[in-house]
C-alpha cells in the first residue's frame, strides 16, 4: 500500500517519527489559550461558577477535562511541595495514633490528585444536601469540584513557591484564600445572587473535609485492629 493516508479513517498509515517538533506541538496543544489548560485557568479565575455550569449543561469543549485538570494541577503542587520541602499539606491529619493512619496519611499527601477526587466525593455529598433543590446529580457536582479543587492546588502551588523562596509561612494565607475562592466559585455556580449560597458552600466544604478526615481515621483504626488480630 503506497497511499500516505488510509482511505477509511484518513489517518497516516505510518505515523511520523517522534521528534522535538512533535513534543513542542503536543505541549502547545495542551497549553493552548483557546481550549487548553491556560485558557481553563483563566476562565476559572474570572468566572468559575458560570464556566463550570456551562461546561456541565452546554459546551464541554471549551475547558479541559476536569479529571485530567485536577490530576495535573495536583501533580504540579506535589512537585513544588517536594522541591521546596513543604511537607505540611493542606489536609492535616493527626497520624500519631496508629501506624496504619500514618501510612494512609502519607499516601494522601503523596497522591493529591486521587485524594482530591476522593475528598471531592465527601464535599459533593454535603453540597447535594445543602443545594438539593437544584437539578444537579452527584457526579455533576463532583465535576464542579474537580475544577475548583484543581484551582486550589494551583493556588497552593503559587504560595508554596513563595514560601520556599522567602521562608515565610504563607500556606496559612493560602488556606484562607482557598476557602474564599471555594465559597465564591460554588456560590456562583448555584445562585450568585443569594448570600446564602456562599455560606452553604463554605459549610459544605468544611463538613466535607471533616468527614473525609474522620473516614481516614476510622479506616486507619480498622486496619490497625485487623493487623493486631
Amino acid at each position: 500500500m503506497n497511499e500516505e493516508f488510509c482511505s477509511n479513517c484518513k489517518q497516516n498509515i505510518k505515523p511520523k517519527r517522534i521528534d522535538g517538533h512533535y513534543i513542542l506541538h503536543e505541549i502547545e496543544h495542551v497549553l493552548h489559550f483557546d481550549r487548553g489548560i491556560l485558557y481553563t485557568i483563566r476562565e476559572l479565575l474570572i468566572r468559575p461558577g458560570e464556566n463550570i455550569r456551562n461546561f456541565i449543561s452546554e459546551n464541554r469543549s471549551r475547558l479541559v477535562k476536569p479529571v485530567l485538570f485536577i490530576i495535573v494541577t495536583s501533580l504540579i503542587y506535589t512537585i513544588i511541595s517536594h522541591f521546596f520541602h513543604i511537607e505540611e499539606g493542606y489536609i492535616k491529619i493527626d497520624a500519631a495514633k496508629g501506624m496504619q493512619l500514618n501510612t494512609i496519611n502519607h499516601w494522601v499527601q503523596s497522591h493529591y490528585g486521587y485524594s482530591n477526587i476522593i475528598m471531592g466525593g465527601f464535599i459533593a455529598f454535603w453540597l447535594k444536601i445543602f443545594f438539593k433543590k437544584y437539578d444537579y446529580n452527584f457526579f455533576e457536582i463532583l465535576i464542579l469540584l474537580c475544577f475548583i479543587l484543581g484551582m486550589e492546588m494551583l493556588m497552593f502551588s503559587v504560595f508554596a513557591i513563595f514560601e520556599g523562596v522567602t521562608k515565610y509561612p504563607l500556606m496559612q494565607i493560602a488556606a484562607v484564600i482557598v476557602f474564599v475562592y471555594f465559597s465564591w466559585a460554588v456560590g456562583q455556580f448555584f445562585d450568585k445572587s443569594r448570600i446564602a449560597s456562599y455560606f452553604k458552600a463554605l459549610v459544605s466544604y468544611i463538613l466535607g473535609m471533616i468527614t473525609f478526615g474522620i473516614s481516614i481515621a476510622i479506616l486507619g483504626a480498622i486496619m490497625d485492629l485487623i493487623i493486631q488480630h
